[in-house]
């Protein structure tokens, strides 16, 4: 039985192995600028590490019912890390859905992890989805008040884009009526424009470091301004 453990443990282990130098290759394509790359390299990493045997870590630990808090595994926060790295690159490829579906996996695995969540407010504004993107980053600039900052930021810009859309669809709603208004035609509000309904994408924005970063190893403990992690306990070692 032992040796059935020891086997499958080393298996585990391998596969984590090859799923962290996978996650390397996509971070040093990240900053090279290739997203293609990136991505192709993140979506190898998730295939080595999704559905691997979390207690067959070495030094798992049973989890604790009573915990409060959910206890994560290696596997758990490299998940969450590729995933929120991925929305980086989707932003970068103005993919706002595919940006706003990775940075969401993200904060499934840690619902604090404050890089995704800025991502997916960013990502809900340029989908137009304006109120969500403001109730998220809302949040995000009192739960995270060091960067508050470029939150705010991002909320102004936001603010501004949604203002500017709702000027130019009152001015074409009101030149609808007018034009029916000389005409003697009825108008028909319900196929005006809308001036709240808002599809048209935002634009690009300022970059900031929610964007410009991916997780990368965390460096030396008294290096408290890096916000990255990258377990290294294992021994063997536009979409």
């Amino acid at each position: 039985m032992d040796g059935l453990e020891n086997a499958r443990s080393a298996e585990v282990a391998s596969k984590l192995a090859t799923g962290k130098g996978k996650k390397t290759d996509a971070d040093a394509a990240f900053k090279a600028g290739d997203m293609k790359a990136a991505l192709l390299s993140y979506h190898q990493a998730l295939l080595w590490l999704n559905g691997l045997d979390k207690s067959a870590l070495p030094g798992y630990k049973a989890p604790d019912p009573s915990a409060q808090e959910k206890e994560k595994s290696e596997i758990d926060e490299l998940l969450e890390k590729i995933h929120s790295n991925m929305a980086a690159c989707h932003i970068k490829n103005s993919n706002w859905k595919r940006a706003l579906e990775s940075a969401e996996k993200a904060i499934a695995k840690n619902d604090k992890n404050y890089k995704a969540i800025f991502r997916k407010g960013k990502a809900q504004g340029e989908l137009g989805f304006f109120e969500k993107a403001e109730t998220t980053l809302t949040q995000l600039l009192k739960d995270n008040p060091a960067d508050a900052v470029t939150i705010q930021a991002e909320l102004d810009r936001l603010r501004k884009k949604d203002q500017e859309r709702e000027k130019v669809h009152s001015q074409k709603y009101r030149g609808f009526l007018s034009r029916d208004k000389g005409t003697g035609k009825s108008v028909d509000k319900g196929k005006g424009v809308d001036p709240g309904e808002r599809t048209a994408p935002l634009g690009a924005g300022r970059q900031s470091g929610f964007i410009e970063e991916v997780d990368e190893p965390e460096p030396a403990p008294n290096a408290a301004e890096s916000d990255a992690e990258d377990a290294k306990e294992i021994p063997v070692v536009k979409a």
